[in-house]
């Protein structure tokens, strides 16, 4: 099964159930895929990746905002946010913890040929690129430049 129709599926569940946090992380992503695949340019079909990568994007979302409430001292609002990321945020990968992420890091600057940090650019975009969906950017940056450093 697709991930969207998974996800299709689980805003009926959400519904029966009456989950609405649930039922309004999933509307939201559900509006997400729906104007990536309406866009200029795009195609009517959408991969599970390009599923993913929406999802990843919404989740990096809703934990700023919620990290922004409670700079704030509104954390009614954090609490709703980061319950929203937790009931998106199923329906990515298991992500790399460090490390795991680590050992995949060396083994792209050893390929990379990099060996300070002025080539902390090259290593990312061959990082990014192989472990999209699997480790968060940040966490990538920081192994790079520990590693580099």
């Amino acid at each position: 099964m697709s991930l969207e129709l998974q996800i299709n599926n689980d805003i009926k569940d959400a519904m029966k159930a009456k989950d609405r946090v649930r039922l309004e992380a999933l509307r939201g992503v559900k509006k997400e895929v729906i104007e990536a695949k309406t866009s200029k340019g795009a195609g009517d079909e959408l991969t599970d990746t390009d599923i993913i990568k929406i999802v990843q994007k919404m989740v990096k979302q809703r934990k700023d905002a919620a990290e922004l409430f409670k700079s704030q001292g509104r954390e009614d609002l954090s609490e709703k946010e980061l319950e929203e990321v937790e009931a998106i945020s199923g329906y990515l990968p298991a992500q790399l913890s460090k490390e795991e992420l680590e050992p995949l890091v060396k083994a792209i600057i050893e390929k990379v040929g990099a060996t300070s940090m002025k080539e902390m650019g090259k290593v990312m975009g061959v990082a990014s690129k192989e472990l999209a969906g699997k480790a968060d950017g940040k966490d990538i940056s920081a192994v790079v430049k520990q590693l580099l450093g």
